[in-house]
């Protein structure tokens, strides 16, 4: 058995992202058994910019998930470009932990935007309701996607840490692979870590 150990930077993302490989393992990889490990969280900003941070939560992750294992990067890019910024972290960590297999994977401005890549398959889910314009958007080009799901709930308003972990369980992972490059990233990353 493999086990994944994921970086992530919000309270969404560490109750969401295990939902969302999981899926990511009976789709991609059944024939492999996984062990999705519970996520280490990280402040971006001092992940990336402070050296100690960056070093301690990487070796952590090391050994938690062991000599088969491997180590997942994500993290929000905002406006950075995910393959330039992608690259300079996992050469960073592959300085601190040889010894591993490491992926970096930056969503394209928000972890958000592989909800909007597939929108239509989330209507009426939670109170989403999805516009006809809704299937022409570029899935990675709106800035705020939080904002974005909060305009399209019905009654209530788009939480984090209720609704990403929700969506991640949802959403269609064939579309959002389809429209999202970063979503894309993230299935090319799993099949390749996990075979």
């Amino acid at each position: 058995m493999t086990s994944v150990v994921s970086i992530v930077e919000g309270d969404g993302e560490t109750a969401a992202l295990p939902v969302l490989l999981r899926r990511l393992a009976t789709w991609l990889t059944p024939e492999v058994p996984v062990d999705v490990l519970t996520p280490i969280r990280v402040y971006k900003d001092r992940f990336l910019n402070r050296p100690e941070e960056f070093s301690r939560h990487l070796q952590l992750a090391a050994k938690k998930c062991g000599d088969d294992g491997w180590v997942l990067i994500l993290l929000d890019a905002d406006d950075d470009c995910p393959a330039a910024r992608g690259a300079e972290i996992v050469s960073n960590a592959r300085e601190v932990i040889p010894h591993r297999r490491i992926a970096v994977v930056l969503a394209k401005r928000e972890y958000e935007a592989w909800f909007i890549a597939s929108s239509n398959s989330l209507d009426g889910y939670r109170g989403f309701a999805s516009r006809p314009s809704d299937t022409n958007v570029d899935a990675e080009t709106p800035r705020d996607a939080k904002g974005w799901l909060k305009e399209r709930m019905a009654s209530r308003s788009y939480g984090e840490t209720t609704d990403q972990p929700a969506f991640s369980a949802q959403f269609d992972l064939v579309r959002a692979r389809e429209r999202s490059r970063s979503f894309r990233k993230l299935c090319d990353e799993w099949s390749r870590n996990t075979r």
